[in-house]
This record gives C-alpha cells, structure tokens and sequence, in this order.
C-alpha cells in the first residue's frame, strides 16, 4: 500500500481507486491503530489499512460507532479477522492475531462522502 496525503471516501462505497473495497457491504474501508501494528511489529500499510489512526484504540470500537474522519463520516461495522494474508506480511501472525478483537483492524462503511487527509482528526461520535 501506498501513502497518499489525501484520499476521497464515497458514501457506500469505500476510498476511491482502492482495489479493496467492497461497495455496498460493510467491507468499504478498514482502519487500524498504529500502536496495534508496533505491538506485533508491523510496519505502517502492511496489513493493507486504508486509514493507520494514532491515539484511539480502534479495537476497543463497537460496531455501530460512528467516526468523524477529516470530512468523511464513517461507521464501524465490523472486526476484520485475520486471514492467510497476514502470515505473508510476517510468519504466524495469523495465530497471534486469532481471538484479539481488532488488532487486524476494523472495517467500516461510509455514510457520508468527503475527504481525508494525513493529520486530519479523529471524532468518535455515538453509536
């Protein structure tokens, strides 16, 4: 993955020109806390994030949370379980991952379009 200084997220659809996601599903963006990746010794973008956040603990977020992200509101819809994937970005990851919510990230949808930059902040709003 590559880091881009702006990105459009689109109501229902995802990020655009991101091969990944999933448009009409609750599958459109997936986030992770770069504290998250620095416990397993990730580097930032290797799991395929869309969006690496500091300072909120995004596995501790319910589904059904809504975020504030730069102009974009997005909504929490589910954890994103580890696949087979994750054991190419590092040898058993995969089993470290396995029963700790959100530290794969979690996936959300897009309710409202906007964009979003490097540095924007974070809201969490209500569920």
């Amino acid at each position: 993955m590559r880091s881009l200084p702006l990105a459009h997220a689109r109501a229902g659809h995802g990020l655009d020109g991101c091969a990944h996601a999933r448009p009409g599903t609750s599958r459109q963006i997936l986030l992770i806390d770069s504290e998250a990746l620095a416990q397993h010794s990730v580097p930032l973008g290797a799991l395929k994030e869309n969006i690496t956040v500091k300072g909120v603990e995004v596995s501790a977020l319910a589904s059904g949370t809504r975020l504030r992200v730069g102009a974009a509101l997005l909504e929490i819809s589910k954890d994103c379980a580890p696949c087979s994937f994750v054991d190419s970005v590092q040898p058993g990851l995969k089993e470290k991952l396995e029963g700790r919510r959100g530290h794969r990230g979690m996936l959300a949808r897009v309710l409202e379009s906007g964009a979003i930059r490097v540095g924007d902040t974070i809201e969490v709003l209500a569920g």
